[in-house]
């Protein structure tokens, strides 16, 4: 294991292109190997099938988590039409393979406009959803019939970008490929599910891959966690720094030496700040993240104390 390091050494935020085959939990335990920390936690999930942006933060950039824009999403998709699943996607056991032999594919962008905007959608039964104390997957692993409640999501952009005609498993099918704009809590096993049901031939996810999480995108990925079949001990990732961080993420003010030791006891400045939050710097450290107060303003969260 690799030797453990200062707090301050590994604090930070990682941003990963998961591979597939693995879980984001396990992305979580290998980074905490590479690192040598065990405080590290991630926004937002992606399936074992899917690929794509993980967003981590390390040591006190876990406190920055819960702060940052990250609603906004972007993926890249493949629905396979002609074939439903229990999953909604390729790891589950066929429910229904009606075929798209006959499909016409004009009725393609009217189906997807349908599910594009302000929707109320019923969350895939393979989610991480609760129902009476239980996940839903878990249920539906064991064999159970999960209905949950739909909720409003945004679909902000949902574009074709290619179909294809062709056969799985001697079922005519439509691979569909598309990119999708949401907001948090939209799963995209579902847009999957519900366009093949509004077709009247079933669908479901064949990849998923997320190329965007608020103003993070792939090309600020500095980590490929190590695939399921990897040998040895991973290289320790680069971390993005947290006053790095704050820069790109949050309105900025940079303070005083006093007002820095007002900010490490967590003491409310006279200093107004221009939004809720605003990140805190003193000599290129982040401090802290503090809102709008009366004509001062008040902590959110302290990460560097006195």
């Amino acid at each position: 294991m690799t030797a453990a390091r200062s707090p301050e050494a590994v604090s930070g935020f990682l941003v990963v292109d998961k591979p597939a085959g693995i879980t984001s939990h396990q992305v979580v335990a290998r980074a905490r190997r590479a690192l040598g920390t065990k405080k590290i936690g991630h926004a937002g999930t992606l399936d074992p099938m899917a690929t794509g942006l993980l967003l981590l933060g390390v040591g006190a950039g876990t406190r920055l988590l819960g702060h940052l824009a990250l609603a906004d999403k972007t993926y890249e998709a493949t629905i396979r039409l002609g074939v439903a699943t229990v999953t909604d996607d390729a790891e589950g056991a066929v429910t229904a393979a009606p075929g798209a032999s006959g499909l016409d594919l004009d009725a393609l962008p009217g189906a997807v406009a349908g599910l594009t905007g302000d929707i109320d959608q019923v969350p895939s039964a393979m989610s991480a959803i609760k129902v009476d104390g239980r996940r839903a997957y878990a249920l539906v692993r064991g064999g159970e019939d999960v209905a949950l409640r739909a909720r409003p999501v945004t679909v902000s952009r949902f574009q074709i970008l290619a179909v294809r005609r062709g056969e799985a498993d001697g079922v005519a099918v439509v691979d569909v490929d598309v990119v999708v704009d949401c907001s948090t809590g939209t799963y995209v096993r579902a847009l999957a599910r519900d366009l093949g049901a509004a077709l009247g031939v079933g669908g479901h996810l064949t990849s998923l891959r997320r190329t965007r999480v608020g103003g993070f995108t792939l090309a600020d990925a500095t980590w490929s966690a190590p695939p399921p079949d990897a040998a040895g001990a991973a290289a320790a990732p680069a971390l993005l720094g947290l006053a790095d961080l704050a820069r790109r993420s949050f309105p900025c003010l940079d303070v005083d030496a006093a007002a820095a030791r007002d900010v490490g006891y967590g003491r409310p400045l006279s200093l107004p700040v221009p939004a809720d939050p605003t990140a805190v710097l003193h000599g290129g450290r982040l401090l802290a993240l503090y809102r709008p107060a009366g004509n001062g303003s008040v902590p959110v969260a302290v990460l560097a104390p006195a």
